[in-house]
This record gives structure tokens, C-alpha cells and sequence, in this order.
């Protein structure tokens, strides 16, 4: 009930009273994995979208700051139309609610990915990654993130312990390769629920305040090895090539073929671990089940790629041997 939610009746009160907007309608308008909420106003003349960003448990500054750096590098984000810093509410454009895994499909495919691979080449080309002031996806924060796997996935959801020299040689050959590649500005959840499909099928993106400088393949494995759609490999390797071109061209990288496939298939093997894992803790912790249903998915990608690389040898078997009997099991 609205009476009993004190934030959207403080909320409504600054856009009414504050504001002085004509608020006809106030709808949710999308679900989100953090605490920020989303909701959808009508005005007479348009719809805009509302950020509910608790103070104490988002920084919505971050997201302000971000915003602004991707929209001066051309890339399309919402604008912000009124700040309440104090409050944690943001007036934003609305980019509809549409969202690319609503839209893709067989026959759209290559030109959607098209045009998400072009917005990201524009994050990665066009921000300067000198004096943006963006974080860095240091070792610490890598190691971090795989740790999540460990503690809410194997340990917690499935009851089992992972062999610290094999967990080990895991964290010790991603972090490694994650480090040795160029840097550049890194979405962090670049994939098909962040990215809005708007007249033309041109991209939007949302969901940027965690935006950092690191591994050049990190956005593009979050969309080509996407949590919420797979595709076959004959069609993401194809993709990848391409874009791999790209970013020679606009000299980003300069390193071969096969060794920018070692970092896409290697960095999509960390950031799929860490999504495991932020899903089980999202049913464990948060009570949010819904996002089990794509472990399956991401379990997949990660298990594909410890049995194609032979340093991964024995991380395979302990997948296959302990982690997928018992999550089969449990399912």
C-alpha cells in the first residue's frame, strides 16, 4: 500500500509540491537486483522515469557523475531532468520498456548487435580513461568477485568445498589474464537487460553507476555470453572477429586474434563465476529467486571453457565430478 511506503510518499511529495509536476499516474516500472527502485510517472504531455535510490545504500552521485562522462562520449543514456541528491531521487528520460532480450530474436540479431557493438565502441574509444576518474578492476576487486562463486554458490547453495589448489590455479589464471589486457571504460553490466531498443533500433543504455577502467573484453563477453540469451558459438565468435577489427582500427588494442579470444573466453569464465554466485546470493540473502532460473545458462558457459582451455583441466572435473551432480540434485 502507498500509505505504508514512506519513501514514494516522500518521492510523490517532491515531484508534486517540489516539482510542481502534474502527476496523473505513479507505476513500477521495472525490477532491479540493488536497492534502487524504478517507476514510471504520467504527466499530461509525457512519461518520465523515477530513480528511488536509498542514500544510505546506493550513491546516486556515482550515477550523476557517470551519466554525464558517457553522454559527452556519444553514448546514448537517459537524461536527468531533476536531482534530489539528498533524498536519492532522480527525474530521468524514459527510454520506454522495451529492453533488448524483450526485442532480439533470429531475424534481428545481427543488426541489433550491431548497433550495441557500435555504442560500445563509443564508451570504450571516446572516454578518456586518464581523466575520467573512474575506479579501477584492480586484483583485489577481481578476487573479490570470485569469491562470491565460492562463498554464496559452492559453499552456501550447494554445501560442498572447492580444493584451494584448484581454486586457487582458477582465481590465479583469470585474474592474470584479466590484468594483462589494455584497459578501457567498463560498463560492468552490459548485456541484454541494460540495453533499451528505441525508435530505429537504436540502443539506450541504463544500469552505468558501476561504470570502472578495466579489461578491454569485459562488456563485450557481458553481451555476446549473456546471462539471459545464449547464442551458438558459430554466431559469437563471428561478432567477436568483428569487433576485435574494430578496436585494432581504432587502436585500442594491438594484439593478435587468438590472443584476444584467450581474454574473451577467460574474462567471460570470471564474470560468469561472479554471476553464479550474485545469484544465489540474491535467493539466499535477498530472498529474490527469480534469477535462478538463468544459473543454468551461465553454469554452461563456465563449464564450455574450463574444458576448452588444459590449465583448467581440473576445474573441469571438479565441475563435472561434484558441483553438477549436486546441483542437479537440488535444483
Amino acid at each position: 500500500m502507498i500509505s505504508d511506503d514512506f519513501r514514494k510518499i516522500t518521492l510523490l511529495d517532491w515531484l508534486e509540491n517540489d516539482l510542481l509536476l502534474p502527476v496523473n499516474c505513479c507505476e513500477p516500472a521495472s525490477s532491479d537486483a540493488s536497492f534502487r527502485r524504478y517507476f514510471r510517472i504520467t504527466l499530461p504531455d509525457q512519461q518520465l522515469i523515477v530513480m528511488d535510490a536509498p542514500p544510505d545504500k546506493e550513491n546516486i552521485r556515482q550515477f550523476i557523475k557517470v551519466a554525464e562522462l558517457l553522454s559527452l562520449s556519444n553514448v546514448n543514456v537517459p537524461t536527468i531532468y531533476h536531482q534530489n541528491i539528498n533524498d536519492g531521487f532522480l527525474v530521468l528520460e524514459d527510454f520506454g520498456s522495451l529492453s533488448f532480450l524483450d526485442k532480439i530474436n533470429a531475424d534481428n540479431a545481427t543488426e541489433l548487435y550491431g548497433n550495441a557493438l557500435d555504442s560500445l565502441l563509443n564508451l570504450q574509444a571516446n572516454i578518456d580513461i586518464n581523466s575520467c576518474a573512474l575506479p579501477h578492476y584492480n586484483e583485489a576487486l577481481l578476487l573479490r568477485e570470485l569469491g562470491i562463486f565460492e562463498d554464496w554458490f559452492i559453499k552456501q547453495s550447494l554445501g560442498i568445498t572447492i580444493p584451494t589448489a584448484i581454486w586457487d590455479n582458477v582465481c590465479n589464471i583469470l585474474v592474470s589474464s584479466a590484468l594483462e589486457q589494455p584497459v578501457s571504460c567498463v560498463h560492468r553490466d552490459y548485456h541484454s537487460r541494460n540495453l533499451m531498443v528505441l525508435k530505429d533500433n537504436s540502443i539506450g543504455i541504463i544500469d552505468f553507476q558501476d561504470a570502472v577502467i578495466g579489461p578491454v573484453t569485459y562488456d563485450l563477453v557481458s553481451l555476446l555470453r549473456d546471462c539471459y540469451i545464449d547464442w551458438p558459438q558459430n554466431q559469437v565468435y563471428p561478432w567477436m572477429s568483428q569487433y576485435y577489427q574494430k578496436l585494432k582500427k581504432a587502436d585500442i588494442i594491438a594484439c593478435d586474434l587468438p590472443q584476444f579470444t584467450r581474454w574473451f573466453d577467460l574474462m567471460g569464465m570470471q564474470r560468469h563465476l561472479k554471476a553464479i554466485g550474485i545469484f544465489s546470493r540474491l535467493n539466499l540473502r535477498d530472498g529474490k529467486s527469480g534469477y535462478l532460473k538463468d544459473i543454468p545458462r551461465t553454469l554452461n558457459y563456465v563449464v564450455a571453457q574450463a574444458q576448452a582451455y588444459p590449465e583448467l583441466a581440473d576445474f573441469h572435473d571438479f565441475l563435472q565430478q561434484h558441483v553438477l551432480p549436486k546441483y542437479i540434485g537440488i535444483k
